[in-house]
């Protein structure tokens, strides 16, 4: 049996604490004890319904309280689990079905597990040949306490298959073997020293993003971790859920994107004195997206009057090839952000640290990496890069994937020395990892790298921007929309007076101002969008890539 199985039993029968879901209306909760009896009764379904070990199972759902048996019963029974991406209301249902068919292709699935709020989809499904069954009615007249199918689990098993937060058009999966997801989870769970005995879990995260799936759900049912968890759309409905659950709950550990720190803090802003108790939070993680250290203080300063306390923050970086989490902070020291010279930065590639009244960029430091996990820095020509010089970030451990699968079929991440290239540049300062940003975002001007957080922060700043909808895009020189004969970029932004051609005009104006105050450029252009127009990952990322390509088609 693997570790991470083994782990995940010992859990079940020995720990007492459990999973409370289905808050704000009708809460309820079970122990991971009575989650493992479902699971086990799934799992003998599942085998005696022809699963063969090594098959993959697509789960499409939304409540946590299915997911979990529903998961761990796929692992009992040899499977492996891919979290399926969900429609929106605004989703074209033949397009994602579309979609969905060349990813269950991909991944080979034979069996998709189906869940509330999608059930109406059964058919949208079915018409396509595609097995169904409902996740309420697995393992529905099996016994109580049927034996575990005897199948053989090795560490190199495949437990998650992630899907990417790319486009759904050319989907991939992350292969999470057993291995990788015992190094990662528990090398988590020393960096942020959880307290399985005291510690309460608190999360709104979607379980199809590894950050909800591994961290907040396979985590806790792993170690045997409190949890309270919650649905995107109860919080996106009520923001100010999150932290009641945390003032009711008493809270400890949770975690979230930037944004949904900045959506926190203006609620808190306005919040009752004495209405929330966030003193117990201890451990706040900050990850899936860039870092905005303004966001973190407006969430951090409108908590302090609850007692929140400035150094629960902890910034994170992670990725799905290495089944969650590469670096967390050290806990309790809250955001530290490194200042360095702007201009040494975009002309030298190096981190200085900043002087006097020159030109600064900040970026968070992100901690080192979790045990079991190396970190270097790479120059283009392949050199490994000393402290505070800027390359590409590469990663090396116990944690990190074996590969990919892809349309065109299997695709190894490791190089022959077992380094993962992570896409991302950055520096290392200390053994403490900083990112800068996409390497394939990078703009490059005059010699200078510009990075587009930095763009789209200044952007986001000017009145009648949407706040976390504003995407800078790089423009290759001599191709594009507004092609020049060098590198420049494109600023779109939200705003809901998007038609008003007055106001448009205005946002345009004070954006470029923006922009040109931060960077010293200014755009080749700037594009004023209605709300819901910039595309987006299932999981909410922007994607700059599909907004070119949307701007490609408009008229200049």
């Amino acid at each position: 049996m693997s570790r991470f199985l083994d782990l995940l039993l010992t859990s079940a029968a020995e720990s007492p604490r459990g999973m409370t879901t289905g808050e704000p209306r009708e809460p309820v909760r079970r122990t991971w004890a009575e989650v493992h009896a479902v699971a086990r009764r799934m799992a003998a379904d599942l085998a005696g319904n022809g699963l063969t070990p090594g098959t993959s199972v697509a789960v499409l759902a939304g409540e946590p309280a299915l997911i979990a048996p529903a998961a761990q019963g796929i692992w009992l029974a040899g499977g492996s689990v891919t979290m399926l991406h969900q429609p929106t209301p605004r989703t074209d249902l033949a397009e994602w079905a579309a979609d969905t068919v060349k990813v269950l292709d991909m991944i080979g699935a034979g069996l998709v597990l189906l869940g509330p709020p999608f059930d109406p989809l059964a058919d949208v499904l079915t018409e396509r040949g595609i097995t169904v069954r409902p996740i309420a009615e697995l393992g529905e007249g099996i016994a109580e306490g049927p034996a575990l199918p005897d199948v053989p689990h090795s560490e190199d098993d495949i437990a998650l298959l992630q899907l990417t937060s790319g486009s759904t058009a050319e989907p991939k999966a992350v292969r999470i073997t057993h291995r990788n997801l015992y190094a990662n989870l528990t090398a988590m769970v020393q960096a942020s020293e959880l307290r399985v005995d005291r510690d309460v879990m608190v999360s709104w995260l979607p379980l199809f993003h590894d950050m909800g799936m591994v961290g907040f759900m396979t985590v806790p049912m792993a170690v045997g971790l409190e949890l309270v968890t919650v649905t995107p759309a109860d919080f996106l409905g009520r923001p100010l859920l999150w932290a009641d659950l945390i003032s009711r709950y008493g809270g400890t550990v949770t975690a979230a994107p930037n944004f949904a720190y900045a959506v926190l803090g203006r609620q808190l802003g306005r919040a009752e004195d004495g209405s929330l108790d966030l003193s117990t939070l201890r451990f706040a993680l900050n990850g899936a997206e860039p870092i905005d250290p303004d966001a973190v203080a407006s969430f951090t300063d409108a908590g302090a009057r609850f007692g929140l306390r400035a150094e629960c923050v902890v910034a994170a970086y992670g990725m799905a090839e290495t089944a969650l989490g590469v670096s967390f902070a050290p806990i309790e020291t809250g955001l530290r952000v490194d200042i360095i010279d702007a201009e040494a930065l975009e002309a030298e590639k190096r981190a200085v640290p900043a002087s006097g009244d020159r030109p600064a960029r900040r970026f968070p430091l992100l901690g080192p990496p979790l045990p079991g996990l190396s970190a270097r820095v790479v120059g283009e020509d392949g050199r490994v890069l000393g402290d505070r010089e800027v390359g590409g970030i590469q990663l090396r451990g116990e944690a990190v994937t074996p590969g990919y699968l892809t349309v065109d079929g299997p695709l190894a991440t490791q190089d022959a020395d077992g380094w993962l290239d992570t896409g991302d540049q950055g520096y290392l300062a200390d053994g403490i990892v900083v990112v800068c940003g996409r390497l394939k975002d990078v703009i490059i001007m005059g010699g200078r790298n510009i990075y587009p957080t930095d763009i789209e922060r200044a952007a986001g700043e000017v009145d009648g921007v949407r706040a976390g909808n504003a995407v800078a895009v790089r423009l290759d020189a001599g191709s594009g929309v507004g092609a020049s004969k060098r590198e420049s970029f494109l600023v779109a932004v939200e705003s809901r007076r998007a038609g008003d051609a007055e106001a448009e005009s205005l946002i345009r104006k004070e954006v470029t101002a923006k922009v040109f105050s931060a960077i010293g450029a200014r755009p080749a252009r700037v594009e004023v969008l209605a709300p819901g127009s910039l595309p987006k990952t299932p999981s909410g990322k922007l994607r700059r890539a599909a907004t070119k390509d949307l701007l490609d088609s408009r008229p200049e």
